[in-house]
Formats: C-alpha cells, sequence, structure tokens
C-alpha cells in the first residue's frame, strides 16, 4: 500500500490562513480520494509560510471495480425514455436486459465501472482541490487562469512504496508536479529530491525548515522562556500571538531585547498592545516589579552576529512605535486630570446607530438604568450612575484611537487620574465584560450594575428598531450581549425579574419578544453544561421564568433527578398521567381538577397513592416556597412507587362513574404535584 505526500510551495502565506489551510487540504484531497474508492490508514497536514502538506499513509493502490444493476424504464415506453436512459448509463439497447416487473417487463443495465490506479485518481483529485481550493482571498498572476493564496511555483506529489517512489503525473497551468522541493529562503534556498515523508520531513530541517507549526510553537515558546529565565523575567502568555508568530516564520530564532527606561512608565497594556499589534513581540515581565520590561522577537533567519543587527534594527523602530505611545500616554493624561469634559462633549457628536442616537445619547440611558439596577446587585446607586457615565469617555482619548481594543481598559486608567475612587473606574475597566466564553465574568457590584446596564441597552434599543439576529447574521453581537448578561445574572447571583428591567430599559422595546430570545441563548448556555433543552422547556413553562438564578436553579435540580432511575420511572408515570387525564377531559369535555376522595377508593394501591400524595404535597410546597429545588425534586421522586403500584393494578376507566371520576381526579393530583415543580409533559422520554 502506497503513501502520498503533497506540498504546495508557494509564496509567503498569511499566518492567519494556515491552521484552516491545512484542514481544507485535508478535508480536500481526502474525501475526494475515498468517493473515488480509494482507503488510507492515516492523514496529517502540515504548513509552513511557504507551503501546504499533506502526508496520507496506507493509500491502496488502485480503486476496486464494481458492478452497479439500474433499473430504467418500461420496455413499451416512449423511445425518448429508453433514450435518456442509454445516456445516463452509457450502454447501448443491445446491452440491455429485459425482466419481468410488476406492471410489466423493464429494462435493466448493468453496470461495470473497473478499477484505476491510485496515481490517476490522485492527478484528478489534487487539481480539482487546488482549482477550488477556498481561500478567503487569493490572486492570479501571469498569463494563467489559476488562483492562489499567493503565487504557486511547484508541486511536490509523490506515491511512494517499498519498490520505490514516482511522480504523479500532473500538469496545472504549467507547473509540473515532481519529487523535488526547497528549503528556507536564505538559508538553504537550493532544491532538493525527496523519496517520500520521512526523508522529505528530514531533509526539510537540514535545509533549516521545521515543518510541523506545533513544533515551531513549542520552540518559539521554550526558548522565549529560557531567554527571559536567564534576566530574571517571564514571558506574558499570548497564545494567539504565539501561534500567528509560529506561521511566519520557518526556522524560528529568538531574540530578546530591553525597553528604554523612558518608557516604562507606559501602562504594561499599552506596552504589550503596541509590541503585539505593530512588532509581534512577546512581552517580558519583571516579576520583582510587575513591571513589563523586555521584549521577545522572533527572527526566521540564523545570523553570523547571533542576531544583534537584527536587534538592533528592531529596539529603534520599538523606540519610535513606543514613542507615538507616550506622546498620546501624556495628552490623555492632561485630559484625564482636566475632568474629562471634552471627550464627553466629543461623544456626542459621535453616532451610536442612526436610529439610536449619539454615543452621549446613549451613556444617559446606560446611566439611568446602572441607577435601577445597582440596588438588585448590591451596588450603590449614586456611584453606579457616575461610573456608567465615564466609562465610555475613553473613546475620544488619544490611544484607544490608536489601540481600540485597550477601551475600558484605559478607561480604568484615566478614571484614577481623574480621582475617581477605585470601585468607579474598575467599573470603566469591567463593563464590557463578559466579552466571549471564556472572558471572566464582573464581580464588583459597580462593574456588574453597568456592565448589565451596557449590555441591556443594547440589546433592547436594537430590539425598538426591529434589528434582531436572523439566521446567522448578527452585526451588532446581540447574541453575545445576551450571552454577556446571561453569564452576569448567574455568575452573581442576580434575583431580578428580567422582563421589568427590560422594560425599564429603551423605551419600545417588546420584553416580551426579547424575554424569548433570552431564553434561547440560555438554552445554549445550558446546554454546554449538560442540561437538555426539553427540561428547560420544562421550567420555562412555571411561573417566574423572567428570573434566571430561580430558572436555572429548577433546571439544574430536575436535570440532575432525572438523570436517576427513580427520576426516568417517575417521569414516565408523570408523563402517563397527564396523557390519560387530556384524553378523558377532551371526551368528557370537563376538567378533572379537584374532588378526589380516599373513601371512594377501592384498593390498597389507591389508598397508598392518596397517603403519599397527601405526604408529598406539602414537602414540595415548602421545598419551592424556600427555593429548595432539590428537596422538590426529591419530594416528587418519592412518589414514584406509589405511582407505579397505582398503574400497574388500577384500571381508571372503570364502568363505575363515582369510581372513575374519583381515579381521574387523583390523577390530577399527581399532575399537580408535578407542576410545583415544572411542566413534565414538555420533557422528551
Amino acid at each position: 500500500m502506497p503513501d502520498l505526500l503533497i506540498e504546495l510551495f508557494s509564496e509567503e502565506i498569511p499566518a492567519r490562513m494556515q491552521a484552516r489551510a491545512r484542514e481544507d487540504l485535508k478535508k480536500l484531497v481526502t474525501d475526494g480520494l475515498v468517493e473515488a474508492g480509494l482507503t488510507y490508514q492515516s492523514a496529517g497536514a502540515f504548513s509552513t509560510p511557504r507551503r501546504l502538506v499533506l502526508a496520507v499513509e496506507g493509500l491502496t493502490a488502485h480503486s476496486p471495480t464494481t458492478r452497479e444493476e439500474r433499473k430504467g424504464p418500461r420496455t413499451d415506453a416512449p423511445a425518448a425514455a429508453l433514450e435518456g436512459f442509454l445516456r445516463s448509463t452509457g450502454l447501448t439497447r443491445e446491452q440491455l436486459e429485459a425482466r419481468d416487473d410488476k406492471k410489466g417487463q423493464v429494462w435493466f443495465a448493468s453496470i461495470t465501472k473497473p478499477g484505476r490506479p491510485a496515481a490517476e485518481i490522485v492527478a484528478e483529485v489534487l487539481e480539482t482541490a487546488i482549482r477550488t481550493f477556498p481561500w478567503p482571498k487569493s490572486m492570479r498572476w501571469g498569463a494563467g487562469s489559476l488562483r492562489w493564496v499567493r503565487p504557486l511555483h511547484s508541486i511536490l506529489c509523490l506515491l511512494s512504496d517499498e519498490t520505490g517512489a514516482n511522480a504523479v503525473p500532473l500538469e496545472i497551468e504549467g507547473i509540473r508536479a515532481g519529487a523535488t522541493t526547497r528549503g528556507h529562503r536564505f538559508m538553504a534556498p537550493d532544491a532538493f529530491t525527496v523519496s517520500g515523508f520521512e526523508d522529505y520531513a528530514a531533509k526539510l530541517r537540514r535545509a533549516r525548515v521545521m515543518l510541523d507549526p506545533a513544533e515551531r510553537e513549542a520552540a518559539i515558546r521554550q526558548e522565549a522562556a529560557n531567554l527571559a529565565f536567564a534576566r530574571g523575567w517571564e514571558i506574558v502568555p499570548d497564545e494567539g500571538l504565539l501561534s500567528e508568530v509560529a506561521g511566519l516564520v520557518e526556522w524560528p530564532v529568538a531574540l530578546m531585547g530591553a525597553i528604554e527606561d523612558r518608557f516604562l512608565t507606559l501602562p504594561p497594556e499599552v506596552l504589550q498592545t503596541s509590541m503585539k499589534e505593530h512588532q509581534k513581540f512577546f512581552s517580558a515581565r519583571n516579576p520583582k516589579t510587575g513591571r513589563i520590561e523586555g521584549f521577545v522577537t522572533v527572527a526566521n533567519i540564523e545570523t553570523p552576529d547571533h542576531g544583534e543587527t537584527i536587534l538592533k534594527g528592531n529596539q529603534r523602530v520599538l523606540a519610535a512605535r513606543l514613542s507615538d505611545a507616550a506622546f498620546f500616554w501624556e495628552n490623555d493624561l492632561r485630559e484625564a486630570r482636566a475632568g474629562m469634559a471634552d471627550w464627553a462633549e466629543g461623544l456626542a457628536h459621535v453616532t451610536f446607530q442612526s436610529k439610536l442616537g449619539s454615543q452621549a445619547d446613549r451613556i444617559a440611558r446606560i446611566a439611568a438604568l446602572a441607577r435601577e439596577i445597582a440596588p438588585l446587585v448590591g451596588a450603590d446607586a449614586g456611584r453606579a450612575e457616575e461610573a456608567a457615565r465615564i466609562a465610555k469617555l475613553d473613546l475620544r482619548s488619544a490611544m484607544v484611537g490608536e489601540f481600540p481594543e485597550l477601551q475600558g481598559t484605559m478607561g480604568r486608567y484615566y478614571a484614577l487620574e481623574a480621582g475617581k475612587d477605585a470601585a468607579v473606574a474598575d467599573a470603566a475597566r469591567d463593563h464590557y465584560s463578559p466579552l466571549g466564553p471564556s472572558d471572566a465574568v464582573p464581580t464588583a457590584p459597580v462593574s456588574v450594575a453597568v456592565a448589565l446596564a451596557d449590555k441591556l441597552d443594547t440589546l433592547t434599543g436594537f430590539w425598538a428598531i426591529d434589528e434582531k439576529p436572523t439566521g446567522s447574521k448578527d452585526p451588532f453581537a446581540l447574541r453575545r450581549a445576551a450571552l454577556g448578561v446571561i453569564r452576569l445574572v448567574l455568575g452573581n447571583g442576580v434575583r431580578a425579574s428580567l422582563a421589568r428591567t427590560i422594560g425599564k430599559a429603551y423605551p419600545g422595546a417588546d420584553a416580551a419578544d426579547l424575554l424569548a430570545f433570552f431564553h434561547d441563548r440560555l438554552k445554549v448556555f445550558l446546554k454546554d453544561q449538560g442540561i437538555r433543552h426539553d427540561i428547560i422547556d420544562a421550567v420555562l413553562a412555571m411561573p417566574g421564568n423572567d428570573d434566571l438564578v430561580l430558572l436555572v436553579n429548577r433546571a439544574t435540580a430536575l436535570n440532575d433527578v432525572l438523570k436517576t432511575g427513580d427520576g426516568t420511572n417517575l417521569l414516565q408515570g408523570l408523563k402517563r398521567a397527564g396523557n390519560i387525564l387530556a384524553q378523558a377531559e377532551e371526551k368528557d369535555g370537563v376538567e378533572y381538577s379537584f374532588g378526589a376522595d380516599p373513601k371512594f377508593a377501592e384498593t390498597d394501591a389507591e389508598r397508598a397513592l392518596f397517603a403519599a400524595l397527601d405526604q408529598a404535597e406539602p414537602t414540595i410546597r415548602e421545598a419551592v416556597r424556600l427555593e429548595d429545588f432539590p428537596a422538590a425534586t426529591q419530594g416528587i421522586a418519592s412518589l414514584r412507587a406509589p405511582i407505579d403500584a397505582f398503574f400497574e393494578t388500577v384500571q381508571i376507566n372503570t364502568d363505575n362513574q363515582i369510581t372513575r371520576r374519583n381515579r381521574l381526579n387523583l390523577l390530577s393530583r399527581i399532575r399537580e404535584a408535578g407542576r410545583l415543580i415544572a411542566d413534565f409533559g414538555r420533557i422528551e422520554g
């Protein structure tokens, strides 16, 4: 069974596109091979800035011969029908067979497709993959029609087994596939021939190319950590930057430099962001001072002076960048110390959304809402309003203009310089959070109040102007805002009516529709925690479903009890009681909801169920009143055995109407006991 090696060698592939490109190449080629009848044992994809690579092990040498029998039209069908069938099969009329069928004789075709050698199939599949490759952006070059992310220079396509290696015959736009490649652009640019993947990887390494991006990441991480340790520093973790830098180099060489003393008074976030965004540097922190004092840059070449010239050039550029940052910082500090009035005035002339007014209008709404929310989260109303009024002023700062990702972070620094207390300043930093599923949830009361107000104003505002998410489109990140509200509420145990809070936000928002949107988002959130959507639907049917903490406590307790054997059987009993009742009520045109009397019980099972309900109902009601839902669900679970015994021994629809009515009303007590906790009829199973 041969192994397949493919390398597509080009000009530099943008680092952000490489991971997706590896997966796309693997999927396009392996899917194509399988569809053509080949099988394989394993496949691995790799990338460097200049190459995409796929290695497939254990590929079958030929596709199998297949035979297919296809039913055609009746033998007396119009000629056009027969001609169409012949075209679709590629056969002649003489090659068809007439067979008896239910409605007469029918033409049948036996189609044999001979197997093909792997090389022929690989050539077809690879050409299709190259011509249809889904790059986010691609280009044409020269006079050809081929599009690739950057000009494609060569194709290596090799099938190898114990007898040797052979290049797959393939040519695309004048590029003929072969068995040769090149190493590092500067340190080993000459072409060399390979005989298989192991030979290819080994020769690449000798030619100063690390093929595996994971290996390059590990090398950068280790070298940077060693350099930092030697100076008593530590590298600030940044996995996103690490992945990006590994996609920029084929032979990573880490170099460490120090930041000039004149820049060390800049906030560490400014230093880190400037170095990351402009130069792809890793930040090095001095644990003794807590300051970022150095950096690591990653070169793509080993030099005779051990990177000294590269490092000097990088430090000159860094000094210029940080000089700009220092200029922004000093100007912003003067404005902050003056009270930030000019920034506030400037936001009156910045449109938030054409139908929702300016940023200043929005700030006024958020401030009013934060004051309303403050008592619900244990925050001082005045501080919450004050924090909301300054939280977005840094949007007018020069630093945030240069680095938008620092909004909020810089707001805290400027608030402190303006003389605001720490809780107000922290709220300016935290009010955007949580931004994503891995982002921390603020817990300081003032921060929580402003963060909730910010997100609820966004949601109610866009709901009021009917700009809601549709399908996969969510240009204003409203799903993320709703999830942020959910995490803030649940993470801080905020007990409040979400519907009433929505009503106090932007006027004109459809509170019911927005609440339904929150419920949909909550289902997604809880699904990741192992709570099924039907269980959430069952508790959404209960009163107080706009209190998210109450709702989640109910759902969690119900989910836990339904995982047990008693819970599963209880669910069946409750649903059976509900179904029998629903059928009887529809048939009789009445509601069986009261009047069950133990004096009409005729069996021990009935009397036992009456007794169990008499004991369980008060327990469940008290547990629900105390919001002790684990106790409430255990109370309903205690009914499992008497309900099972009742259904096993008692006939509900007896001829005695008094007994029948009494038993139906007893079923109603079962249904109502369940409804104290959830609508069990909505739970599947």
